[in-house]
């Protein structure tokens, strides 16, 4: 009860003397300690603290302002950073490599600039009342802003005020200004990210009520904000999750084919969805069970954590014949406890559970029963729920899905160890990923997690969190937003956003097209998870043959794409850098590209243009400047515009920039069996492309820490272009166990030029009228592709393409 008055106190102001805004404070001194500036005023302290030359976090420590720890940044000793300060008799200015921070002294007010260009500057900067506290920043006139997480409002959602209050949105459509996933952070047109790192409930207003001020506030939390500024968007990106910590590399099997619906209902079910995958031709990788795993009803079963033996007689040996198909077993937990679970007094014994205002757990009634909530900010409770866990994986279970965890109910006056719901309602999720990856890390140190949660807040990406879009209506409006969605989240670090494939909530009756459309753009996102309400079955397995083999085909062309996706996850791991990318990532002087919301980058290759409106032979694409090839047709287009582009129901707009390398591999079952020894790497020449790069990662497709142990193998191709012809040159860096000695490699020049000779390695290798058989061999097949077969071993290749007057 202490902590409960103390709290009270705390907010009504006793603390810390009352209202107050940074234009009371004044500059009194300032002393440099490492990496951080702190300034003195008569109130209390501002600590400026350089995580990165481009990256600042700035925490208003008011005297009596409890501080909780930020969730946001990465807790590690950041590596040094030159501050250079110069002082005047009006303003103290911070200046770094790439930053500077002019702090006005009095009013105390700062401004933050990269050189010369002015960024962004305090208004009327901190404020703190009894029930709130916050920051104020100006706006420019023309200043676009993106961020603040799920919502469905358009890409720039400057002029809304919206919430910062984690809460799920059932069946959402074309518009959404409150769901799952928020964010209290925006990344600006004039290439800066805004963080204000602060776990309570609370509100950003993005120039709604005011058309030139940016204002975040919260009714309790931490008073600090981060800005971030690099040279390009990816930079920023880049620099905020060196401080807030990279994604870690999932396993290879999570980018494959999953089967998953709400929900198999038993043992039975499950092998049969698994064995018609496989009958179907239809490679597959993980199934995802829902909560029928722990009980035979939706309602009263929630918390048992255990496995209903009546439905599910043998679990061990289903998960163990999965395995042995390559199919990995995902299960769904909850942080509920309901009362009339197997599991409810033995939370209550072991105080794992929040607490009412009284210090007995708090209960509640929602949907699914009468429960209790998991108290995930205690060690214990991480601790109970994580040996639960731990215990299903030694049976077999191979990762975790984390469902409502914004938590779906999260009444007010509920007592957490780290504070009342208001205080932490938006680092719920956070933290029970933390506590599942922290403890899988301790226990299967060399395995990847695999943690899917609906509900996080920035630094979850750290967690390995891979998050989806919640409980999507089953609808063209349901499909239509779900760029926007992957794009703003991707933008702060959680690349691995995705959608239930083909819609989640309602319908009444199947629609072939919608699903079909749904489940192309699956293709180009970065999982492939078909989720669904089980009164239309959201497996492909199950609908019509045309369906059956449009979806097939896309799936197999998701597995024939296994490395060059698998490339995407390792830049991701390395620099952020998102799968899905929006199209002002290559024209960043640009604005109009800020409103993009349906073409989209799928790693450097490909723009992706997802068919959402029913009956259409025809749809719009916006092509950034450049040479552009239709995946399907071959036809050469100009950017710098907008086009249309013919369709089919098997095709959707798929655009491949010119320059491009993409390997492919053969389809596989699942990637228990991955292989690149047969190799083919396309290439889209053209003319207006003098040089182009190209990379391929791989490693064992599931060691943890392969990337820090150097444990992995990257395949470089790199291409020049002049009068004297084509020049491709690949070479092999680094190595791991059961890296392929030898690749037998075949080389797909698309828009080849004129072919007078080829040579490989300085030798001629006669072109043929179609494929030879034998070692090295080159010809033009029937679409006009060149193809050259070699086998490529440890050393360096080089493919000359000479047209007739550079030959000798």
């Amino acid at each position: 009860m202490i902590r409960i008055l103390l709290f009270a106190g705390c907010l009504l102001g006793l603390c810390f003397g009352g209202a107050l805004q940074a234009a009371q404070l004044a500059y009194q001194g300032h002393a440099l300690d490492g990496n951080t500036v702190t300034v003195s005023t008569e109130r209390g302290e501002v600590a400026l603290r350089f995580l990165d030359p481009g990256v600042v976090e700035v925490l208003y420590r008011i005297d009596g302002l409890e501080q909780p720890p930020s969730r946001t940044l990465y807790d590690a000793e950041p590596a040094p950073v030159a501050v250079d300060i110069n002082a005047s008799a009006d303003a103290l200015r911070l200046s770094t490599d790439l930053l500077a921070v002019v702090i006005e002294k009095s009013p105390l007010r700062i401004s933050y600039f990269r050189g010369q260009e002015h960024l962004l500057s305090e208004q009327s900067g901190f404020f703190v009342q009894p029930t709130l506290r916050g920051f104020r920043f100006e706006l420019g006139d023309d200043e676009k802003l993106l961020g603040t997480g799920q919502r469905v409002l358009g890409m720039d959602r400057r002029g809304h005020r919206l919430p910062l209050d984690n809460k799920p949105h059932y069946g959402y459509g074309e518009e959404s200004k409150q769901m799952y996933f928020s964010i209290p952070g925006v990344l600006s047109s004039r290439n800066y990210m805004l963080i204000f790192d602060n776990a309570a409930r609370g509100t950003v207003d993005l120039g709604a009520d005011e058309p030139d001020v940016l204002q975040f506030h919260a009714v309790a939390g931490r008073t600090a904000y981060v800005v971030v500024a690099g040279q390009t968007y990816q930079d920023t990106l880049t620099r905020y999750l060196r401080a807030s910590g990279m994604p870690p590399m999932p396993p290879r099997w999570a980018l494959g084919n999953y089967s998953s619906r709400y929900g198999y209902r038993n043992e039975a079910e499950a092998r049969a969805v698994v064995d018609l995958h496989l009958e179907q031709g239809f490679p597959l990788d993980v199934i995802v069970i829902d909560l029928y795993w722990f009980g035979p009803d939706e309602k009263g079963h929630m918390g048992n954590l255990a496995w209903d033996r009546d439905n599910w007689p043998d679990p061990e040996g289903m998960m163990a014949d999965f395995r042995d198909k390559g199919v990995q077993t995902i299960l769904v937990t909850e942080p509920f406890i309901l009362t009339t679970s197997n599991r409810w007094q033995e939370a209550v014994d072991a105080d794992v559970l929040a607490l009412n205002m009284a210090g007995y757990p708090r209960t509640f009634d929602f949907h699914f029963g009468n429960s209790g909530l998991l108290d995930v900010f205690k060690p214990e409770t991480a601790e109970w729920f994580w040996q639960i866990c731990r215990g299903l994986m030694a049976e077999g279970v191979a990762g975790w899905w984390g469902d409502l965890g914004e938590p779906e109910v999260h009444r007010r006056d509920t007592l957490h160890r780290a504070g009342m719901s208001d205080e932490i309602h938006n680092v719920y999720g956070h933290t029970w990923a933390e506590g599942l990856y922290q403890r899988h890390v301790r226990d299967f140190p060399e395995r990847r997690p695999f943690i899917m949660m609906r509900a996080g807040a920035p630094g979850s990406q750290r967690y390995g969190m891979i998050p989806w879009t919640g409980d999507v209506e089953r609808s063209w409006a349901g499909l239509r937003p779900q760029v926007e969605l992957a794009l703003q989240m991707s933008l702060f670090g959680f690349g691995y956003i995705h959608s239930d494939l083909g819609g989640f909530a309602d319908g009444e009756v199947f629609d072939a097209e919608l699903y079909t459309r749904w489940m192309q753009f699956g293709v180009f996102q970065p999982v492939y998870r078909p989720h669904a309400q089980d009164h239309i079955p959201s497996e492909p397995v199950f609908h019509d043959e045309r369906t059956r083999n449009i979806v097939r085909d896309y799936v197999h062309w998701r597995y024939r794409l296994m490395a060059y996706n698998y490339t995407l996850a390792y830049q991701h791991s390395r620099t952020g850098l998102p799968l899905m990318r929006p199209l002002f990532y290559l024209e960043p002087d640009n604005p109009d590209l800020i409103d993009e919301a349906n073409s989209y980058l799928w790693g450097d290759a490909f723009l992706v243009a997802p068919v959402t409106e029913p009956g259409v032979d025809r749809w719009s694409v916006n092509l950034p400047r450049g040479v552009w090839f239709d995946y399907f047709s071959g036809r050469r287009h100009s950017g710098g515009r907008v086009i249309e582009v013919p369709v089919t129901l098997e095709t959707i707009p798929v655009m491949v920039r010119a320059g491009s390398f993409v390997p492919k591999v053969d389809v596989v079952q699942s990637t228990r069996d991955y292989s690149s020894e047969k190799l083919e790497l396309h290439y889209w020449h053209d003319s207006s492309v003098s040089r182009a790069q190209g990379l391929m990662f791989e490693d064992d497709g599931h060691s943890r820490t392969s990337l820090n142990d150097g444990a992995f193998e990257l395949l470089h191709f790199d291409a020049e272009y002049d009068e004297g012809g084509l020049r491709l040159d690949l070479r092999r860096e680094g190595a791991y166990s059961g890296m392929p000695e030898q690749r037998d490699l075949v080389v797909v020049i698309h828009n080849p030029p004129t072919v007078h000779e080829v040579r490989v390695n300085g030798s001629v290798v006669p072109v043929q009228p179609r494929s030879a058989e034998i070692e090295t061999a080159a010809w033009l097949d029937e679409t006009g592709h060149l193809k050259v077969k070699l086998p490529w071993s440890s050393s360096n290749v080089n493919i000359e393409v000479r047209g007739e007057s550079s030959s000798t």
